[in-house]
């Protein structure tokens, strides 16, 4: 069991006992110690990271939720805690607030030896580059809490290596190897295991980044697999081609760069995407990037009726840098977009071509094996796409699966959820 530290520091705006309340559900679902407290000033902050919990104070985040001074929260005894803490078994999580005092010790290191700290701005924050070895996670809200918990406890308890692919700051993978101590239930193949290279979603919005995917990598390692978690540039801030040459790299990274290649299984790949990511993961196969398998998980599929329908408030053109082209409709049933004439001359031309490399729709046959995933509680926008989408691969000649069951957007993505399940299993059988 791990403990995790939640610090506020002076001037977040959000009601304290609600910052109390999502830390609290949070360690009860992780088995996590915890405790939260409210920073004065940047040395009060310092202090708090740096010294073990107050065993004279134990009482439940219910009753002090309101006093920012006083919240701290324990599931399991304060005693329990401070060993862990002296032992640096714990993790930071600090919600910085906007005092520039603090604000500075987002890019220093303060001095917690091994213990993870995440940085969480519920605003947006952009341009962010904190101290070695902290995360900075910004722009979801006071729910970004919940998630900086989360990261912080996956990166206790199944540490990874990274691994830049590139000089740029998102350039960079988490390979997660699996346990394979008990040599009776080594894989075949003299040792070597199968990868699943894993691409995280959010509209291709910079707010939403790997850590999205890290409960799949545990699950995914204890299935004995390896798992690379790719980062990568959004569009939102570096541009279209940006994104999709970052995704090139990093899964071409697996033979060019990973020093553990020689432990990989490279004949066997699968590479899965979620939502935005599954639109970059069948453009990759498309593209022709090595795998042996193709994972939709909720994808964002037919990126013209994307735009058309505004999903997500428009983003498909907002990371396209385009509005979807007028189109007609194609031999396969999907839309083929045109120019002005039927053609693609001038800025209609160019929207059709990047519309045409961009959709899964518009690229199959994509000549790999697919796993096509939809939850039916999800938007249903995504449901048409991923219906048509199997549909248009299997008329194309591809090799489709399509799984579809009860699930929102992020069952997908949750191991314990029935959809995972299912999912994860045809994932192994596909790579065995």
């Amino acid at each position: 069991m791990s403990e995790v530290l939640v610090v506020v520091g002076p001037g977040v705006v959000a009601d304290a006992g609600l910052l109390a309340e999502i830390a609290e559900r949070e360690f009860a679902a992780l088995g996590v110690l915890g405790r939260i407290e409210h920073a004065r000033d940047a040395a009060h902050l310092l202090s708090l990271t740096n010294t073990p919990p107050n065993t004279e104070n134990t009482a439940s985040p219910t009753t002090n939720a309101a006093s920012p001074a006083d919240a701290p929260v324990s599931a399991d005894g304060s005693r329990r805690a401070d060993a862990l803490w002296r032992a640096g078994d714990g993790a930071v999580v600090i919600l910085p607030g906007p005092t520039s005092e603090v604000r500075g010790l987002i890019t220093e290191p303060l001095g917690l030896s091994r213990r993870p700290v995440v940085w969480v701005d519920v605003e947006r924050v952009d341009g962010v580059t904190p101290g070695e070895g902290a995360t900075h996670l910004h722009g979801r809200g006071i729910g970004g809490l919940a998630w900086g918990i989360r990261h912080a406890v996956h990166r206790v308890r199944h540490p990874s290596q990274r691994i830049a692919y590139g000089p740029e700051r998102e350039q960079w993978g988490d390979l997660y190897r699996p346990d394979l101590s008990d040599r009776l239930d080594r894989p075949d193949r003299g040792g070597r295991v199968p990868v699943v290279a894993l691409i995280h979603g959010g509209y291709w919005r910079s707010i939403w980044a790997a850590d999205i995917m890290e409960a799949l990598c545990a699950d995914l390692a204890g299935r004995r697999l390896a798992v690379w978690n790719l980062e990568y540039r959004r569009p939102d801030l570096h541009g279209w081609q940006a994104t999709i040459s970052d995704v090139s790299a990093g899964l071409s990274a697996l033979t060019d760069l990973v020093p553990a290649a020689a432990e990989l299984d490279l004949s066997r790949v699968a590479v899965a995407g979620h939502s935005a990511g599954a639109q970059l993961a069948l453009r990759a196969a498309a593209d022709g990037s090595r795998m042996s398998l193709a994972v939709s998980l909720a994808g964002v599929l037919d990126l013209v009726e994307g735009d058309r329908r505004w999903l997500s408030s428009g983003a498909v053109a907002a990371a396209l840098g385009h509005p979807a082209p007028t189109g007609h409709q194609g031999t396969s049933g999907h839309h083929a977009p045109t120019g002005p004439d039927g053609g693609a001359g001038g800025a209609r031309g160019q929207a059709a071509d990047v519309y045409a490399g961009a959709s899964p729709l518009l690229r199959v046959p994509l000549h790999v094996r697919q796993l096509i995933v939809q939850g039916t509680a999800d938007d249903l926008d995504l449901v048409d796409f991923s219906r048509r989408y199997a549909a248009a691969a299997r008329e194309a000649g591809d090799e489709v699966t399509y799984l579809e069951m009860l699930g929102d957007h992020f069952d997908v993505i949750t191991p314990t959820s029935p959809i995972w399940q299912a999912t994860a299993e045809a994932i192994v059988r596909a790579l065995a």
